[in-house]
């Protein structure tokens, strides 16, 4: 089942905000237990974290471009012009002028 426009986004900003709740607070937790050691590891796991984050949105960003092109293929193909990128073949609210 494919998901609604839009929806990629939103699990993705949401997974965003719960890496950040969650980085805070295992931050805070290795201030108070382990002092300047633990919060060491804390932040060096963080940048793995967003670098690891980093990759899988270009991951994301190519495998959606390439699913792009061949659909652009595809219609082309079956002698349709592919609709301009950013537009929809009804309109901006869902009609024909």
């Amino acid at each position: 089942m494919a998901l609604p426009l839009g929806a990629g986004v939103v699990r993705k900003g949401v997974g965003t905000v719960v890496t950040g709740v969650v980085g805070v607070a295992v931050v805070r937790l290795a201030e108070r237990r382990g002092g300047p050691a633990a919060r060491r590891v804390a932040v060096e796991v963080a940048k793995a974290g967003i670098r690891g984050g980093r990759a899988l949105g270009e991951g994301v960003e190519r495998t959606r471009l390439a699913a792009g092109d061949v659909a652009a293929q595809a219609r082309e193909e079956m002698g349709e012009q592919a609709p301009v990128p950013g537009t929809s073949a009804t309109g901006h609210d869902g009609h024909q002028h």
